[in-house]
């Protein structure tokens, strides 16, 4: 670092919480050194490869679809979803009721006075557990950014290259971060290894080889380094009993860098770290037949039509539909002895309902393209990416024949647990319950009931139909991998953003922001997600610290 430059704050991160507290700096005249063990091509972190969906209350775009919502209905949602229930759930609480109001206030104006763009349809994730006051979103909530994450992240990268232009901020990659350096009890800085340059794509594993080492110091120091979702060993040791045995197949849906390092170096230092146990893993992930991480895995984000069945054979009850509760059907999953289930489906569905995470599994959306996006939701065919796993991925088969099919599946996972008879019969109830307009199965009456929302009827549910009839095929069915995602869970920190040691005494200099932190208190999800939440804790915890950062009188 130049002699000249002193920094009113070092950031560890360049991901979306990093970039936002980095642009809140800056915008007041103060100087940050931004450091990540990556290079310059992964500026975005996580959020580069999200979906880019965005939790947001009584919105625009809400009301436009005829969807009424109100802080008070989110936050009844958000309790019923959370479960807090320990004593260190204090902060954590205080930091959801502080994102909600965020949420269904400035959020809206935040995000569009940097550009982003949301689009017409809300999506309606994590439907819920069938009740009221219990976990699920009562209403659609998830804005799609028009672009993505990459539509997300753009503005705060193009935000910090302006700075670096003004002199305000220096960035410096493959930096990692080995220790925090404390003088009475307050942080004075930090040091670590510069790791060896490397040519390899975005999000492609990096080299850890170490050519130099740095040390650098600041009178606040930003940790906005990530979760744990990459990091597998740490995933199996924190596994909680509730959500059954860690499996033992996952597929990885971060890249590797997403390691959880600075979790524990910041434990070193005093932080006091909460709710471990809480995380977030989707029962939907599939293996990428194109990876560009190891592991890679792609998550589907389901329509409530397809029919799921565990290993053996034996459908999935409500609520543990797809799309409706992901650890409530995690621990179900789990408690069957498997690691892994599957979907069964007609190409009309898949061609309806399914898409994929990720950026780069979204062309039309992520380029911006209106004429492949329309053919996504009026087109023959599933979106392309969609069909490129059909046609490429190790996890599907398609047959015009159920028997076929069935034992196609039990060839692929390698034993004979599916009994064709036992999953006709199956499926030829769920089928029969579609000769009348009423029906006692959950699932039909969902579907019904679903499409009187137009968004869903437009381009989410498809209108219901026989599974078995030859005209809906051809039929498909999808093995399911348990697929690591976000941490909810991590370092304690007030509404400041200040770092708490375990008697919630302040450590002086010491902020935490983004999934590290838990997304804001070491956990403001509580025990679930309502989804869509995660970019935007992102943003509003770098938000919350940049801001008291950049309102400090100069020493």
């Amino acid at each position: 670092m130049e002699e000249t430059f002193q920094p009113d704050a070092i950031i560890i991160g360049s991901g979306l919480a990093g970039l936002t507290a980095a642009m809140e700096i800056t915008n007041a005249g103060k100087k940050v050194l931004l450091l990540d063990q990556e290079t310059e091509q992964n500026m975005g972190g996580q959020a580069f490869w999200s979906f880019g969906g965005l939790f947001l209350i009584n919105s625009p775009q809400q009301r436009k679809m005829g969807i009424k919502d109100s802080y008070e209905l989110a936050l009844q949602d958000w309790k019923g979803t959370a479960g807090f229930d320990r004593p260190e759930d204090y902060w954590p609480r205080q930091w959801a009721e502080a994102y909600l109001k965020f949420a269904s206030g400035e959020k809206y104006e935040y995000i569009s006075k940097l550009g982003i763009k949301l689009m017409f349809m809300v999506g309606w994730a994590e439907r819920g557990d069938g009740s009221a006051t219990g976990h699920g979103n009562s209403v659609p909530r998830f804005h799609v950014s028009w672009g993505t994450g990459t539509g997300v992240v753009k503005p705060f990268v193009e935000k910090a290259y302006k700075a670096q232009e003004k002199g305000l901020l220096q960035m410096k990659f493959r930096h990692r971060v080995t220790e925090l350096l404390a003088e009475n009890g307050k942080i004075k800085g930090l040091k670590g290894d510069i790791l060896e340059n490397d040519t390899q794509e975005r999000g492609a594993e990096t080299n850890r080889t170490v050519i130099s080492t740095f040390e650098y110091t600041a009178p606040n120091i930003i940790i906005a380094s990530g979760g744990i979702g990459a990091n597998h060993e740490l995933v199996r040791k924190n596994w909680p009993e509730r959500l059954g045995k860690a499996p033992e197949n996952m597929v990885c849906g971060v890249p590797a860098y997403v390691d959880g390092k600075m979790i524990g170096i910041a434990e070193n230092t005093g932080a006091h770290i909460i709710n471990r146990d809480r995380m977030w893993h989707y029962t939907e992930g599939l293996q990428n037949w194109d990876p560009i991480w190891p592991n890679h895995g792609i998550r589907i984000l389901p329509g409530p039509s397809s029919l799921w069945f565990d290993a053996e054979g034996k459908r999935l009850p409500a609520p543990f539909l797809p799309g409706f509760d992901t650890l409530g059907t995690l621990q179900y999953i789990q408690e069957t002895g498997f690691s892994y289930s599957w979907f069964i489906l007609t190409q009309k569905i898949i061609k309806k309902e399914f898409a994929l995470s990720g950026s780069e599994q979204n062309p039309d959306i992520t380029n911006k393209d209106y004429i492949l996006f329309l053919k996504r939701i009026f087109g023959k065919k599933a979106p392309g990416p969609v069909e490129a796993f059909k046609e490429h991925g190790k996890d599907f088969i398609v047959s015009n024949n159920l028997e076929d099919l069935v034992n196609r599946m039990n060839e692929l996972a390698g034993n004979r647990l599916l009994n064709y008879d036992k999953i006709k019969s199956q499926i030829e109830a769920r089928d029969r319950e579609l000769d009348n307009k009423f029906s006692k199965d959950t699932q039909v009456n969902y579907l019904r009931n679903t499409r009187n929302y137009l968004g869903d009827k437009l381009g989410r549910v498809a209108a219901p139909h026989k599974i078995l009839a030859p005209e809906n095929g051809p039929l498909i069915a999808v093995r399911l991998n348990i697929l690591t995602r976000k941490t909810l869970g991590g370092i304690k920190t007030n509404l400041n953003g200040q770092v708490l040691k375990d008697d919630d005494i302040i450590i002086e200099g010491l902020y935490a922001a983004g999934e590290v932190a838990g997304f804001g208190g070491g956990g403001m999800h509580g025990y679930r997600a309502l989804e869509g939440t995660f970019l935007g804790g992102c943003i509003f915890s770098g938000m919350k610290a940049g801001k008291y950062i950049a309102g400090l009188k100069n020493k």
